[in-house]
C-alpha cells in the first residue's frame, strides 16, 4: 500500500513535506516517467516557491525537461500536458487543504493524474534511491512558459455558446477563494456578458478570505451576497479551481451530487455513451443517466480513476460528489470553469433559474460525517465493518465499503489524504438519511 501518495499525489505540511523530501520524489518520477518534458505549476500558497524550486532540481538530475507555468489553475496544467505533448506534469497544491499543507500533484503524458497504485511505483523508486542520474554536460532545459492561461481560456470559449449568455446578461457572484480561480474566471464571466461581482478574488496563499474548502459554513459570505445583491447565482472554487460549486438565486448552496446530475443532463443532450462517477455518488446521477439513455460506470473515490475510466470508455462526462466533473471532449481533468459556464450556459438557453433547474432533478438527500483514525487502523477497520454489517444489504467493496439498501445507501471509506474514515449516507429523506449516518457511525466509532 502506497505510504505517501493519497486519491491524487501527495499532501503534507512542511515538517514531512520538505524541500529535500520534494526534490527526491520528483526525481523519482522523472526516472518513472523515464525523462522528457514535465510540465510544471503551481498555486499561489506561501510554500510553493521554495517547493518549486526543489521540484524542479529533482525532475532535472532525473533528466528531465522543465516548462514552468507559474501560478495556474490545476485544470490549467491539465489541459496543456496534452496539447503540448508533455510527457508529464506537476502541480504544487494542496488543492482545498488549509495554507500551512503544500502537495505535490503528479499527472501522465495524457494529463490524468497518478493513482495512488501508480504511486507505489514511483515509491519504490524514491524509497531505494534507484533514480536516473543526468551526467553534467546533458541536463535538461527549464524555461517558462507563459500562453496556459489564455490558451486554455480560448479553449474554453469554443466549448460555450455565449450568445445566449450575452442576451441574458446575468448577475453572477464569483467566491474566488484567494485561489487561482482568480487568474480565469472573473475576465471570462465579464467577457461573456455577466454582470459580475467578485469576493475574495486577490492571489494570496494564506486564505485570509475564507478556508479554501467550498462547503456550506466556508460559504455563508456568497450566500449572503447572491441574497443580498439580487444576483441569478452564485459560483465558488477551490483552490486548485477543479472543483466548482454552485448557490442559487435564493442564497442555496447546491451540493456536487446536484450539479453534476444537472452536468450529466446537459452532457447526455449533446451526445449519448457513458458517464463515469465514483461509488460514493448520490444515486440521482445514475437515474438522469438512465433517463437521458446513457450508460453509467462506477469508480473508486479520486480524480485518477475517474479520468482513467473516462479515457478508456471515451465517456461523455465523469464527476465525483464534491463538485469535481471532467468533460473529456476538452481534457482529461477536472475543469471547475468549464462546468460552471455549461451551467450558466444552461440556465440563460432555458431562461430559468438554477433552482428550478435543480428542482428538475431526482430527490436524495445526503448526511455526512467523518471519524478521525491513525493510518495504520485504516484497512483493519474496513475489515471489521464488512463483516459487522454484511447482512445489512447489498456490499459494494470496490471503495471502502458501500451498503445498499432498498432506496437508500451508506458508505464508509478511508480518506485518502487525512487521518479519517469518511461516511456517506443517502436517502429519500433528510431524516432517514441523518438516522443511517448516525448508525453507521457509530459503528466505526466501536471498532476503532
Amino acid at each position: 500500500m502506497a505510504k505517501y501518495f493519497g486519491t491524487y499525489g501527495i499532501r503534507g505540511k512542511l515538517d514531512t513535506l520538505t524541500p529535500g523530501f520534494t526534490l527526491r520524489m520528483c526525481s523519482a518520477f522523472g526516472t518513472y516517467i523515464r525523462g522528457g518534458r514535465v510540465l510544471v505549476g503551481r498555486d499561489a500558497r506561501l510554500s510553493g516557491t521554495m517547493l518549486e524550486h526543489a521540484a524542479v532540481a529533482g525532475l532535472l538530475s532525473a533528466g528531465c525537461e522543465v516548462l514552468g507555468l507559474g501560478i495556474v489553475p490545476l485544470p490549467t496544467l491539465e489541459f496543456e500536458i496534452k496539447r503540448l505533448s508533455a510527457a508529464g506534469g506537476l502541480m504544487i497544491t494542496a488543492s482545498h487543504n488549509p495554507p500551512d499543507w503544500n502537495g505535490l500533484k503528479f499527472a501522465d503524458k495524457d494529463g490524468i493524474g497518478i493513482s495512488r497504485e501508480e504511486g507505489e511505483r514511483i515509491e519504490r523508486i524514491f524509497e531505494k534511491g534507484d533514480f536516473n542520474t543526468a551526467e553534467w554536460n546533458k541536463l535538461g532545459k527549464v524555461e517558462h512558459y507563459s500562453l496556459a492561461l489564455e490558451e486554455h481560456a480560448d479553449a474554453l470559449r469554443k466549448c460555450i455558446e455565449k450568445r445566449h449568455i450575452l442576451k441574458e446578461a446575468p448577475k453572477v457572484v464569483l467566491d474566488c477563494g484567494n485561489g487561482t480561480a482568480s487568474l480565469i474566471a472573473p475576465k471570462l464571466f465579464k467577457e461573456f456578458g455577466c454582470r459580475i461581482t467578485t469576493l475574495n478574488a486577490q492571489l494570496d496563499g494564506s486564505f485570509p478570505g475564507r478556508n479554501s474548502e467550498p462547503t456550506p459554513q466556508n460559504l455563508k459570505g456568497l450566500m449572503d451576497a447572491v441574497v443580498a445583491l439580487n444576483a441569478d447565482m452564485g459560483v465558488a472554487w477551490d483552490g486548485d479551481a477543479d472543483r466548482v460549486i454552485f448557490i442559487d438565486e435564493k442564497g442555496g448552496y447546491i451540493y456536487g451530487d446536484k450539479s453534476f446530475a444537472l452536468c450529466v443532463d446537459i452532457a447526455l443532450r449533446e451526445r449519448k455513451g457513458y458517464v463515469v462517477t465514483t461509488v460514493a455518488t448520490s444515486n440521482a446521477v445514475a437515474d438522469v443517466t438512465k433517463e437521458r439513455g446513457g450508460l453509467i460506470e462506477y469508480v473508486k473515490v479520486g480524480g485518477p480513476y475517474l479520468s482513467r475510466r473516462a479515457k478508456e470508455l471515451n465517456a461523455v462526462i465523469a464527476g465525483e460528489e464534491a463538485g469535481g466533473v471532467l468533460w473529456p471532449a476538452v481534457h482529461l481533468g477536472k475543469d471547475g470553469f468549464l462546468t460552471a459556464f455549461k451551467v450558466l450556459e444552461r440556465i440563460c438557453k432555458d431562461g430559468r433559474s438554477l433552482s428550478s433547474l435543480i428542482a428538475d432533478m431526482p430527490a436524495y438527500y445526503n448526511a455526512k460525517t467523518k471519524v478521525e483514525c491513525p493510518a495504520e487502523k485504516k484497512l483493519a477497520i474496513l475489515r471489521k465493518f464488512k463483516e459487522k454489517v454484511r447482512r445489512d444489504g447489498r456490499i459494494n467493496d470496490l471503495d471502502g465499503m458501500r451498503v445498499d439498501f432498498e432506496d437508500s445507501w451508506v458508505i464508509v471509506r478511508a480518506s485518502g489524504t487525512e487521518n479519517l474514515m469518511r461516511i456517506f449516507a443517502e436517502a429519500k429523506s433528510q431524516k432517514k438519511a441523518d438516522k443511517i449516518l448516525r448508525k453507521y457511525k457509530r459503528i466505526v466509532e466501536t471498532l476503532r
